[in-house]
């Protein structure tokens, strides 16, 4: 993850605390009311924390059940705290009756006992069905959260996307959800619980023997939280190195798999298991480190929990010598601290768990923190909203743009039009700005200067839904999902029927390859689509934008990876397709583009000819260098 500004970082740790607790609030208490943002308003910090946190707000139609579950499950834990305390003196009053009617009766003890059962086994009911009722308030919480930060991330600038492993940002979602429910289960259904009957156990104490046994169990208890918690702490670091280790295990075996045929073609399989090794050792160093510290902690818990109960039995037999309790006292003090032990075993764990919680819920608020400034369409700033409806096709027009990466600039003032219905190619060299000027056409970037407009409509005028609707494109790095053929065609437009589907790969002349395979549409074209050559993928791309029907059409160096025969078959296609359609064609391979209505050659970011092919050729400049050098390549290379 990029880190913060300083200024940006300590903005953000002083409205944690806030951010979290009104996160955790929002699913276990949701408002029943919806809030929108006015038309026109500017968010600062605050309002932006605010809006995002909206965002992964619980659904309100499903507010009122949420908050029955929340309050039942708290019913239902404050009787199974009762039901367990109340059961050690069910079995002290037997006892006592045990030892007071000798074998006279056993009606009495018997009847207790019984009832001893009976509250152990409500007390064991009622919490597992507090954690069945609970289950869903959790789970919604997850799917709340997870689909919030989802739909921020779809909503950020493709620069964030760049500048991010996207591995990393599947687990910040998958953690970040999933502390909340840490959060929440660890803090009402085990932190709260346990002081609760910590409280609990020391006032009964207190009453019935006095001060001293009470303050022997806080005592007690006070030692065994604070040791648990130093060695924790001290566990801590221990095992974020085991699991980092155990990532990059994992990361380095996934990664040389997924690189199979590199690794054989440069026979370095040797090299690569002499690496996952290394990252193996440094796992097993940091396991068996964590296994030392975890017996140290079990051994000191006991140690201490041990001493306690000596402590009290002694106490307690001292008042029973002095006629002060009975025997049944003894077993009440001894099932009270039992009773205890029972949920400080897991003080580490709880620690631990909550810790965790917190730093994935910060890395997750930290995405939130990002805003999404360029799909804000620039109609819900000035408040004239108005549906943007282009005819087919519209003209398409660069006004004077200027655009940079930073402090590197791209674009210089590049200026020219794409007529209603015609074709319009760019050309030039690697870097001179051609796809860039995709990007900020669909609004990936915002221009720095200038304006871009369909129909004479800044498109940072059109709400973005509209616009990208308006605007096929077939990117130069064809994208595909790990999913069907048919499933990435039919992405185009998940509303087209099946008979559309095989015309668009009809139109993509890529129809007879996929009937040909095995599974034919059905076939899964693996991760990244590496099942696919990178013909097959591009024309998976080509049929997909085909199939969405754009008024616009954009193809960015979109044959590079065919065949010339495959080629010329879809370029003849494309021409009829893009006849009813604005059509913009980038390309570095110029017999792709020749009989374009114009040609625009783009040189370190200003347009330096623009023209038909042959008044370009017969110009003798940049184009027609760019022309004959092609030309010469293709006559020189080796026939086959």
């Amino acid at each position: 993850m990029r880190a913060l500004s300083p200024v940006l970082r300590r903005r953000a740790s002083t409205s944690r605390p806030e951010q979290v607790a009104r996160l955790l609030a929002s699913q276990l208490w949701p408002s029943t009311k919806t809030t929108a943002k006015a038309p026109g308003a500017k968010d600062g910090p605050e309002q932006h924390q605010h809006h995002n946190l909206a965002m992964i707000a619980s659904r309100t139609e499903d507010a009122a059940a949420i908050k029955a579950r929340v309050l039942t499950a708290v019913g239902l834990l404050v009787s199974s705290k009762v039901l367990t305390i109340a059961s050690p003196f069910m079995f002290k009053e037997a006892v006592d009756m045990a030892v007071a009617a000798g074998s006279v009766s056993v009606e009495g003890p018997t009847a207790l006992l019984v009832a001893y059962g009976v509250a152990r086994l409500g007390a064991s009911l009622t919490q597992e069905l507090r954690t069945v009722v609970f289950a869903t308030v959790a789970q919604k919480a997850i799917r709340n959260v997870a689909l919030g930060v989802f739909r921020h991330l779809n909503a950020l600038p493709l620069q964030f996307h760049l500048d991010r492993n996207t591995g990393q940002l599947s687990r910040v979602i998958d953690r970040g959800s999933r502390s909340i429910n840490y959060l929440v289960s660890m803090t009402l259904f085990n932190v709260v619980p346990t002081a609760l009957e910590i409280c609990l156990v020391t006032t009964i104490l207190s009453a019935k023997f006095g001060p001293q046994h009470a303050a022997a169990a806080l005592a007690t208890v006070a030692a065994y939280v604070v040791y648990t918690v130093k060695i924790t702490a001290l566990r801590i670091p221990i095992r974020q190195r085991m699991n980092a280790a155990d990532a990059q295990a994992s990361g380095h075996a996934v990664d040389t798999l997924i690189n199979y045929e590199a690794v054989k073609y440069f026979g370095n399989e040797a090299y690569e298991e002499e690496r996952y090794d290394g990252f193996l050792a440094r796992y097993e160093s940091a396991a068996v480190d964590t296994q030392r510290t975890l017996s140290l902690l079990n051994f000191g818990q006991q140690a201490i929990f041990a001493v306690g109960l000596a402590g009290l039995m002694l106490l307690t037999s001292n008042s029973i010598a002095a006629g002060n309790a009975t025997v049944g006292d003894l077993v009440l003090v001894n099932g009270l601290l039992f009773q205890l032990s029972v949920p400080l075993n897991f003080v580490g764990t709880v620690y631990r768990e909550i810790h965790q919680a917190i730093v994935d819920m910060e890395a997750m608020l930290d995405l939130l923190d990002n805003k999404a400034t360029t799909v804000v369409p620039f109609v819900e700033k000035n408040n004239s909203a108005a549906a943007v409806v282009f005819p087919k096709p519209p003209t398409l027009a660069f006004e004077d743009v200027r655009f940079g990466y930073g402090d590197a600039r791209v674009l210089r003032g590049v200026s020219f039009e794409v007529p209603a219905g015609s074709t319009v190619a760019i050309v030039g060299s690697s870097g001179c700005g051609k796809s860039t000027l995709l990007r900020l056409l669909v609004r990936f970037y915002d221009v720095t200067g200038g304006r871009i407009s369909l129909d004479g409509t800044d498109v940072r005028d059109v709400p973005i839904d509209e616009l990208r609707r308006a605007v096929g494109v077939v990117p130069q790095e064809t994208s595909l999902f790990n999913n069907s053929i048919f499933h990435n065609i039919h992405y185009g437009n998940l509303d087209a029927p099946v008979s559309r589907v095989y015309e668009a790969a009809r139109a993509a002349a890529v129809h007879d390859a996929i009937a040909a395979l095995p599974s034919g549409f059905e076939t899964a074209v693996g991760e990244r689509g590496l099942k696919l050559s990178g013909g097959e993928k591009q024309r998976v791309a080509l049929a997909r934008t085909i199939l969405k029907d754009s008024p616009v059409c954009c193809f960015d160096e979109a044959t590079s990876a065919l065949d010339a025969h495959t080629e010329a078959e879809i370029m003849a296609r494309l021409k009829a397709h893009a006849s009813q359609r604005t059509t913009l064609i980038i390309a570095h391979r110029l017999t792709t583009v020749a009989e374009a209505d114009e040609i625009v050659v783009l040189d370190a970011g200003r347009v330096v000819e623009r023209g038909a092919h042959h008044d370009l050729i017969r110009d003798g400049r940049l184009y027609a260098h760019l022309w004959h050098a092609q030309q010469q390549a293709a006559n020189t290379a080796p026939q086959r």
